[in-house]
């Protein structure tokens, strides 16, 4: 076996390459655990994923493909892995989502520059947030897009927030309505319906204890600041 802890839970998983090894190397331990996700690519598999995908390296169908593995199974453990930049700040962990390009690692970014030692990338690009029984919490993951910007750390959820591009800087919380909506497009949609059901009603514990917003910002710490007075609230 070669175990890792990865949001609270055991994932034998194998690999390869370089940049897997790299990225789970935080999340390795030693513990004799019974596994919860098992997650081995053959060669035969890999070298599928690139034939579908000839613009990718080996490595590079590695990384992606056990992200995707393992962001499948996640759905059985209540949890889901959202699309978006996560920045904790005196253990609340803060989600900035938007379509690639709108600007959410680099609102994060300016986090780190208002907050200083306070603040830190706990996942650039695909945390992870699990329903638990001590509450709504955000889990760094070794799957973190283009970068390496990931801990090996949890924090409750202090909010969600959608970006967009604005001239002015203003937030407002938005509805449930409008929130799973906005979620669904951007986490990945299980194909089976059984795991569908089960991702739903995550998302309905989540939206249902959760405050969601919407905002458009400039790239300035006053927006860093503006998003974290909104968004740090204990109700």
């Amino acid at each position: 076996m070669n175990m890792h802890k990865i949001v609270g839970l055991a994932v034998d998983m194998g690999y390869r390459y370089e940049r897997m090894k790299q990225q789970a190397a935080a999340y390795r331990t030693d513990e004799v655990l019974k596994p919860n996700i098992t997650i081995y690519l053959s060669d035969a598999y890999l070298a599928g994923r690139q034939k579908e995908n000839p613009q990718l390296t080996l490595e590079q169908c590695e990384y992606i493909w056990t992200g995707t593995i393992f962001y499948d199974a996640l759905v059985n453990f209540d949890g889901f892995v959202l699309h978006a930049s996560a920045v904790m700040v005196d253990g609340k962990a803060y989600l900035f989502s938007a379509p690639s390009g709108t600007g959410k690692s680099t609102h994060t970014s300016l986090w780190l520059k208002h907050f200083g030692d306070r603040a830190r990338i706990l996942n650039d690009d695909k945390p992870a947030i699990r329903v638990t029984e001590s509450g709504i919490r955000v889990y760094g993951t070794p799957w973190s897009g283009k970068t390496d910007l990931n801990i090996n750390a949890e924090a409750k959820l202090g909010g969600i927030c959608f970006l967009e591009r604005a001239q002015k800087n203003h937030i407002e919380e938005i509805s449930k309505g409008e929130a799973i909506v906005r979620i669904m497009n951007q986490t990945l949609r299980p194909s089976e319906e059984k795991e569908m059901s089960q991702l739903l009603d995550t998302l309905d514990k989540v939206i249902s204890g959760t405050h969601i917003y919407k905002m458009g910002c400039t790239i300035s710490e006053e927006a860093a600041e503006m998003a974290y007075e909104k968004m740090n609230r204990d109700d």
